[in-house]
């Protein structure tokens, strides 16, 4: 693990606060589209246009041309100008970020994550988990970890108790995924009468995954309204996406997505590393080394969360700290010093 430069780290901050003003205010202006008039029989009708996949044109019919529409097409041409400043200015930043070093991910992967965000995946409550999520942390952490992060397995996250907490927020997930047309299919469940959980991009390694907490002993996939999709039940994964924060992706421009608490990520990857059977070996070593890092980052800047993400593990019962306490010896073979720092934690807290 190394330092990113306090300039890089300067330029992430500045970045998420500019992406958190754009996102929150946004207007008519992003809509993607144009306005259109079109004369029939002597009248004058305006339509919104949209370009889809492969360059073809879908019209929607607003109306007879009159003063509020005309009203409705400047405000549009207005709100086009003003994000067009926005986006320039996050784009220098995140060119500004590669060329100092930060952590960028790869180019089918962000061009994924920019998808299902435009979709409104990340809105609806969406979290990005997995390496991809650590790419991200490094870059909060103001961090570049010293482990490969070769990975195309987009891993999203969703509480399917949110469709009753956030109604009317949604996100078509496949629908998002083939308008990228990148090729990406349903692959089929091992139960032929359960829905697909993921999509992959057949002959590559291209694949996005949706997940969601288990309930009890819940093996078979979890529809989510919310998604247009169903989701793999995983344990665990409550813990992880309890509490999430606003970060962003990093390639040729910028993707506003959700992570989980960085704390919350180590000890998470601790207690499924010993989840993992023999046949995953190197995914438990994988595991191991991003939670060793983590651990590293947090015991140095940020102490205080590792001790609020324990007394959160606490509160589900002793199960649950039992086994990240079993994961001592493991990773004291990868890092000595992130072991010391789980004993002292689990030491100070009982």
């Amino acid at each position: 693990m190394q330092r990113q430069p306090l300039e890089v780290q300067t330029i992430y901050a500045e970045l998420l606060e500019q992406l958190a003003a754009y996102e929150a205010s946004r207007t008519i202006g992003h809509t993607a589209g144009s306005f259109v008039t079109k004369m029939v029989k002597g009248q004058e009708y305006y339509y919104f246009q949209q370009v889809g996949p492969g360059g073809t044109k879908r019209q929607i019919y607003l109306g007879r041309k009159d003063a509020a529409l005309d009203d409705l097409a400047d405000r549009f041409a207005q709100g086009r100008v003003s994000i067009a400043a926005d986006q320039r200015s996050i784009e220098r930043l995140a060119a500004l970020l590669r060329a100092g070093g930060a952590l960028a991910t790869d180019a089918p992967s962000a061009r994924v994550l920019r998808g299902l965000a435009d979709s409104g995946v990340f809105h609806a409550g969406g979290v990005l988990v997995g390496t991809h999520a650590f790419i991200v942390l490094g870059n909060l952490l103001g961090v570049r970890w010293d482990t490969s992060l070769r990975t195309q397995d987009v891993d999203i996250a969703a509480d399917p108790t949110l469709d009753i907490a956030v109604p009317g927020i949604s996100a078509d997930l496949p629908s998002a995924l083939d308008s990228l047309e990148m090729g990406f299919l349903p692959v089929p469940g091992l139960d032929p009468a359960s829905p697909t959980t993921s999509f992959k991009v057949r002959g590559q390694s291209l694949r996005v995954d949706l997940l969601t907490p288990t309930t009890r002993a819940q093996s078979r996939p979890v529809r989510l309204a919310r998604f247009a999709a169903a989701a793999q039940p995983l344990r665990f994964l409550d813990y992880l996406i309890e509490s999430s924060a606003k970060a962003a992706v990093v390639n040729g421009g910028v993707v506003a997505v959700n992570v989980p608490d960085a704390a919350r990520f180590a000890l998470h990857k601790l207690m499924i590393a010993g989840e993992r059977p023999a046949v995953m070996q190197s995914k438990r070593e994988k595991d191991l080394s991003q939670a060793a890092q983590m651990l590293q980052v947090l015991s140095e800047d940020r102490p205080g969360d590792l001790v609020l993400a324990w007394e959160a593990l606490g509160v589900r019962g002793k199960s649950w700290t039992s086994r990240v306490a079993k994961s001592v010896s493991a990773l004291d073979r990868i890092s000595p010093d992130a072991s010391q720092v789980l004993q002292e934690l689990i030491a100070a807290k009982g």
